[in-house]
């Protein structure tokens, strides 16, 4: 921890109600980062007179900073774009450390650009310094895909050929999640799936990435990397590289949602409610959404209208709750048995498995358990609770007890 006690940063932009910078920043130095929300016709007088030793600069104003700037660093000049400002007696000095987060991200991922075929979606700033370094690591061929012009999504199978893609969209990130920019079947020899969005921690591009078996990467380790950087330009003093995973695993923690999954009656709201208390997390169950949303408790769904309207209700809550952060989810039994529910909960949590006692299970109040053979019922599900689950409990009547286990193994999922 650099000590700055007097030092003044933060970060301008326009909207910057989700930013991780500070909570950033506040791990590498000991200095006051604040953010600054603005307009664009704000900026200029916001930089003249400076309140800040330091600021970092996020979109859409990464070029508005630049003709305020004294001197304007050979990188940032080549990229086009600045996203760190440092004070100076004789005026601010601009830098772009999205240059050295990019690269920190490839090198994290081992996916490798030299010889290969890169293709990039977006031609926005962020698509000029993936660019860049792509061409510094002597890619053999840099493609860029926008809306229009020569390469674009409609002609996009001229190019099934490319062996690494790199999304700089907004296509896919919070709260639009669940969409992917491109169908990644179209390529035949895809070495490596990086996406530049953080959250959804895991976005659709990457989820259909790891299903096809290739390596991806999500863009938090380049948003933490570049932060390191700027708090060296800032202070003066260098910073590990071993501090950007501890504030990695810092966020993933944090952030990451908690699933609990199981069969009916397994305690998943009861241990919910432990964990938010335990935790000071937010608790949504998915059955007070669906009863929410349909009007009525679920089984008078299922006494109307059936199953099968019952679960697509229940999939629509799942999307709901799955966009969420730094949750508590309690589900229900069922939720593993649709394919599309898979994703929605997937995409930025972590789940845990509760195994019960069959014998053990009520069945008050529950259709599915009331119409079923509870051990056939488990014979079935089993296999899908263990296929989605990040790692498994064993439930004991003492739901305290069985809590901590659930802490224990999130700890261990962080260490």
């Amino acid at each position: 921890m650099i000590y700055c006690k007097n030092f003044k940063a933060g970060l301008i932009g326009r909207k910057l109600g989700h930013s991780f910078s500070p909570e950033i920043h506040s791990c590498l130095a000991d200095y006051e980062y604040k953010l600054y929300e603005m307009e664009e016709n704000e900026v200029g007088s916001f930089l003249e007179g400076c309140p800040l030793d330091a600021l970092n600069v996020t979109i859409p104003y990464k070029k508005t900073v630049m003709p305020f700037l004294k001197e304007i660093s050979d990188e940032a000049q080549r990229i086009g774009s600045v996203n760190t400002v440092v004070k100076r007696a004789d005026g601010l000095y601009g830098y772009n450390t999205d240059y050295f987060g990019f690269s920190y991200m490839l090198k994290k991922s081992g996916i490798e650009l030299q010889g290969k075929k890169v293709l990039i979606l977006g031609s926005g700033g962020a698509s000029v310094t993936v660019r860049t370094v792509a061409k510094d690591m002597n890619a053999a061929e840099i493609i860029v895909i926008s809306r229009s012009g020569e390469n674009n999504y409609g002609n996009i199978e001229k190019h099934r050929d490319a062996d690494v893609i790199v999304n700089t969209t907004p296509v896919g990130m919070y709260p639009d999640t669940g969409k992917s920019p491109v169908d990644l079947k179209v390529f035949c020899h895809l070495s490596g799936v990086l996406d530049l969005i953080y959250n959804p921690s895991e976005t659709r591009l990457l989820y259909d990435a790891k299903n096809l078996g290739i390596p991806s990467i999500n863009g938090l380790s380049m948003l933490v990397a570049q932060g390191k950087k700027a708090a060296e330009f800032f202070t003066g003093e260098p910073i590990p590289d071993v501090e950007i995973e501890k504030i990695i695993k810092s966020i993933e923690e944090k952030t990451k949602n908690i699933v609990l999954i199981g069969m009916p009656g397994a305690g998943k709201s009861t241990l919910g409610k432990i964990l938010s208390e335990k935790l000071g997390r937010k608790l949504t169950d998915t059955d007070e959404i669906i009863t929410e949303k349909a009007g009525m408790p679920i089984p008078e769904i299922f006494s109307l209208y059936g199953e099968e309207k019952f679960r697509e209700i229940e999939t629509e809550a799942i999307k709901e709750a799955g966009k969420m952060s730094g949750t508590v989810i309690a589900t229900g039994g069922g939720i593993v048995t649709r394919k599309e529910n898979r994703y929605p909960l997937k995409q930025n949590s972590v789940a845990v498995w509760l195994k019960r006692d069959l014998t053990l299970l009520p069945v008050d109040g529950r259709p599915i358990s009331q119409t079923n053979n509870m051990t056939e019922l488990y014979k079935k599900r089993a296999p899908l609770y263990g296929d989605f689950a990040d790692f498994s409990v064993d439930v004991s009547e003492n739901a305290e007890e069985t809590a901590g286990r659930i802490l224990e193994g999130l700890r261990r999922m962080y260490k």
